[in-house]
């Protein structure tokens, strides 16, 4: 097995893990949601600051996460426009230097995403709707 498919499986790995452990959350929430209204102090303890502030910042991964894999997806499938636009985004982004040779693919992916996001909403702009 080469370092790819080791690199693959540990990925996949995790992907399960997350998966399961934000399935785990939502369950744990949705006991608590139900149980709170007739619990004054269990409702108190959900609404303090350090909560909510927890719950923010897993919201803000997770909104972070659905829009890399969003364009994770139409970069990686050769089925879309969207896909053929951002590829080119990403390799004028690398070839302009306008990321270093040295930044990761994420960087260079981010820089890529946002440049294709502007350009897909102009799209929409310009688009009757159906």
């Amino acid at each position: 097995m080469g370092k790819e498919d080791e690199y693959l499986d540990d990925v996949h790995l995790r992907i399960l893990r997350v998966t399961e452990d934000l399935r785990a959350i939502q369950r744990e929430l949705n006991c608590a949601a139900m149980e709170a209204p007739g619990d004054p102090e269990l409702m108190e303890a959900l609404t303090t600051l350090p909560e909510m502030e927890s719950l923010q910042v897993l919201k803000s991964a997770l909104d972070q996460m659905r829009h890399f894999l969003w364009f994770y997806i139409q970069v990686m499938t050769n089925e879309s426009e969207v896909g053929d636009s951002l590829r080119q985004s990403i390799r004028q982004t690398s070839e302009g230097n306008v990321v270093s040779p040295e930044a990761s693919l994420v960087e260079k992916f981010k820089h890529a995403t946002d440049a294709a996001l502007l350009q897909f909403i102009a799209d929409g702009k310009n688009r009757k709707p159906n």
